[in-house]
Order: structure tokens, then sequence, then C-alpha cells
């Protein structure tokens, strides 16, 4: 083959690829503006008011309530103050222990949808279990601070069955806000793992049984694991919701044992100290960003 045959090749080759590569660059930059708006709105109202907020966390009051110099004064005098500690200490164990008993609770429900309930009426099971989402989260709090009340249901059965002679002190206490959190991420969680379990082969646990596994054995060694993944990303959306919760702990936890919320909402409102607050919820994201590095293993959509 000649040298002028060869370029001609090559020239041919670049021709015919050329309307090739101008689809690809037309695709990617499409792809581009379908996700602008979208990267646009996460930088504005997000990356952008938490810059804001780590730099007045930076700018401790003076003496005269103003903006002061540069420092860390704010994050060495919440780490200094008892007081401070334990409100961060009380949103860890509050969350902890509603991840776990939303966790537990919720299993059992969302396994019964996906492999007790027949495929027809799943879509009427997954209704019922969202009902609590239908209404107003303000709304629901104050339902359970009626029933927890002293003349509330729960005290009025019990005096009527003679249990108890006078009423039980059920709200304003971290219990109760526990009781209302756990209400609300029980559907949470159910919704999370019954999408994974749905997703796993019955036919795996079968073939456990017929390697003389019994059924018990085979879903701890077989469906349990697999639907870790459901289990992860239902408990860590309840951390992120359960930790920053500020409603629901007023509400029903009353002010006994404050959680960090409750404190950053005093930090505003009648303190004005607005960088202590930016301070406190720094502290609280870097919380929540620990718990997804300790979770991020199991965190992937691929394996929902």
């Amino acid at each position: 083959m000649g040298v002028g045959t060869a370029e001609q090749v090559i020239a041919s080759s670049i021709v015919t690829a050329s309307p090739a590569a101008r689809a690809a660059l037309r695709v990617r930059l499409a792809g581009l503006l379908y996700v602008t708006p979208a990267v646009l709105w996460v930088l504005v109202f997000f990356f952008a008011p938490v810059l804001i907020m780590a730099g007045y966390s930076f700018l401790p009051l003076d003496a005269n309530g103003e903006l002061g110099s540069v420092g860390t004064g704010d994050y060495r005098a919440f780490f200094a103050q008892g007081a401070y500690l334990g409100a961060l200490w009380n949103s860890i164990v509050t969350t902890a222990i509603v991840v776990a008993c939303s966790s537990l609770l919720a299993y059992p429900f969302a396994y019964g949808i996906a492999r007790l309930v027949a495929p027809r009426f799943q879509r009427i099971a997954l209704a019922a279990a969202i009902l609590p989402f239908w209404t107003s989260y303000v709304v629901r709090s104050y339902a359970w601070l009626l029933a927890l009340s002293p003349t509330g249901v729960i005290n009025y059965t019990l005096r009527s069955l003679r249990l108890i002679d006078h009423p039980l002190i059920l709200a304003y206490n971290p219990h109760a806000t526990e009781l209302g959190f756990i209400h609300f991420f029980i559907m949470l969680n159910t919704l999370t793992i019954y999408a994974n379990l749905v997703q796993i082969n019955p036919r795996y646990a079968l073939a456990a049984q017929d390697l003389g596994a019994s059924k018990w054995w085979g879903f701890l060694t077989v469906t349990l694991p697999l639907s870790v993944p459901g289990i992860a990303v239902g408990a860590f959306l309840t951390i992120v919701l359960c930790i920053g919760d500020y409603v629901t702990p007023q509400i029903l936890g009353g002010f006994r044992e404050l959680l960090l919320p409750q404190l950053i909402m005093m930090q505003i409102q009648r303190q004005l100290d607005l960088p202590m607050a930016s301070a406190m919820s720094l502290i609280l994201t870097v919380v929540v960003a620990m718990a997804y590095l300790a979770m991020q293993r199991w965190l992937k959509m691929a394996r929902l």
C-alpha cells in the first residue's frame, strides 16, 4: 500500500468519525445542561449556607454582643461547657435508641409485607404503612402529647383497669421524645427494608434449606445479610432526620434534658448568638458525616 493510499484511508476515517464525535459531544453537553439546575440548587441552597455558617462560627461575639475577631472561641467554649456536651451526648444517645428500635420494629413489618402478603395486596399494605406520612409532623407530635398527658388515653386506660392510682408522668421526658421519633421512623425504615427485600430472590433461602439449613438459619445466613443495605439506608436516614430534629423534642421532651437542636434554637432566639449556634450546627454536621463514613460501605444504591 502506497503512502498516498494510507493518507487517504486516515483522512477517510477522520471524516467518518467526526459525526460520531460531534454526536457524543452533543450528548455530553445535553447531560451537562440537564444537571446544571440541580448543581446550582445545591450550591446556592446547601454549600453557600454551610460556608456562611462556617464563617460565622469563627467570629465569636465580643463583650458588646458584636462580631469579634476571627478565632475558635465558640468551639473552645462548647467543649468546655458540660451542658453543651451533655446536650450533644443526649442527641447521640436518643438517635441511637431510635435507630435501634425503629429498625428492629420495622424489619418484621417489612418482611411480612414482602414475603407473607400476596403481591397484589402489597401496595395496599404499603399505603397503610405510610399513612403517618400523610399527616403533619407537628400534628403527630401534639397527638402523642395528648395521648401521654395525665388525662390522656394511656393513663385513662391504666386507671380504668385499676393498674395505677395516680396518673403517670409520661410526657416531657426523653422517653416521650423517643416514642414520637420511633412512631415516625418505623414507617421510613419499613419502606427502605421492603425495597431491599423484594429484590432478594426467595430461591436463595430455599437453596439453603435444600442444603440442610432450617428456615430460621437460612434467614440468618442468607436473607438477613442480603437485606443489610436496606437496613443501613433506613438507619442513616433516621440518623440524619432524628439528630437534627427540633420539633419533637420541643413538644414531647420539654426542657429537662435538652438535645443539641434545642440549644441551637435557644442560642438564636434567646441569646442572639449566631456564631455559637453556627458552631453547634457544624459540630452536629460533623457527627452526621462520621455516621456516614461508618456506614458508607452499605449506602450504595446499587445494593438496594
